[in-house]
């Protein structure tokens, strides 16, 4: 007897966009309650603010209704008053007392006692969380809305263009370039494989601006066989990571981007964005990152001939 397919009904599809498209995952849980420290500081603010409020609330219900549990185990003008036993179950968890309302009894003395050791440990690890999310060092990189290939020093190039979204210098950058290439194994069947493209140059020491990285499409490429008129057509995917030191964090901060074949101009060339003024200063346009041409208006814009170029007085390109 075949045997039928197996079902995944209890467990949970985590979906993500990352890394420029969405992928699920059958068996992985988004929201795991074995590994809260993970979840806390990987949900997002609102989604970590609604999870702290409903604790908050649950937390304090429980203890007003332990209270009520034993009518005058607190002393209270109004016996029987829910709302008084909630106000006095939030002053217990903050550790605020304020004499109106206090334990009248063993009972009370003992329920207070646990609530105010679940309020010191709540506002501890409260506390511990906020500071995490906010320390966390986070990247500001700029890349381009698209990766271009186009000749360089005779040879087909793809190119990447990132920018240092922060005011202050980075140091110490490292880059890698992978692409995704779906390939027929000898035994028959196709598989995805993610092969590395070695840059020209994949680090470097300061990074104050933009930089332009570069991997050569030569006969060692794991593009070689891509024809690269009709890339746009594949399922080709390249992955860019970055890492940088940040010296005004004190830490590494890192970035990742991914493009797919669509993203990818064949015969186009990216156009200066980086400029020095007369006074010498340099000027860096981070919004036009992405501005690039055809490699024939390109070529005519470096001669000074392509409509629409003006050379801009008391500015050089570089």
């Amino acid at each position: 007897m075949a045997q039928s397919p197996r079902r995944h009904s209890s467990s949970s599809r985590a979906e993500a966009r990352k890394l420029g498209f969405e992928y699920i995952k059958i068996g992985a849980s988004k929201f795991d309650l074995t590994d809260p420290y993970h979840m806390a500081l990987t949900v997002g603010w609102w989604t970590f603010l609604a999870g702290v409020t409903v604790l908050y609330t649950v937390t304090i219900c429980f203890f007003a209704w332990l209270y009520m549990l034993q009518p005058g185990s607190i002393s209270t003008g109004h016996p029987g008053s829910f709302a008084d036993r909630i106000f006095f179950s939030i002053e217990t968890l903050a550790t605020v007392g304020y004499g109106e309302i206090y334990p009248a009894t063993f009972y009370g003395h003992i329920v207070s006692s646990a609530e105010i050791m679940v309020g010191t440990a709540f506002t501890a690890i409260m506390t511990g969380l906020l500071f995490v999310r906010f320390s966390r060092p986070r990247a500001r990189f700029v890349f381009s809305d698209h990766m271009v290939i186009t000749r360089h020093n005779g040879r087909p190039t793809l190119m990447v263009r990132i920018g240092n979204g922060r005011t202050s210098l980075l140091t110490k950058t490292t880059v890698q370039m992978n692409t995704l290439l779906n390939e027929e194994a000898p035994e028959g069947g196709r598989y995805r494989r993610i092969h590395e493209l070695r840059l020209t140059r994949a680090s470097i020491p300061m990074f104050p601006l933009i930089t332009t990285f570069m991997h050569v499409i030569d006969e060692q490429s794991p593009l070689a066989g891509v024809d690269l008129a009709r890339i746009a057509e594949s399922d080709m995917r390249i992955m860019i990571s970055i890492e940088a030191y940040d010296p005004a964090l004190g830490a590494m901060v890192q970035d990742m981007k991914t493009y797919d074949a669509s993203e990818i101009r064949n015969g186009w060339r990216f156009l200066d964005v980086v400029t020095i003024h007369e006074n010498g200063g340099v000027i860096a346009d981070l919004t036009g990152i992405s501005r690039k041409r055809t490699g024939e208006w390109a070529a005519r814009a470096r001669k000074g001939c392509a409509p629409g170029v003006k050379r801009g007085r008391g500015r050089r390109r570089v």
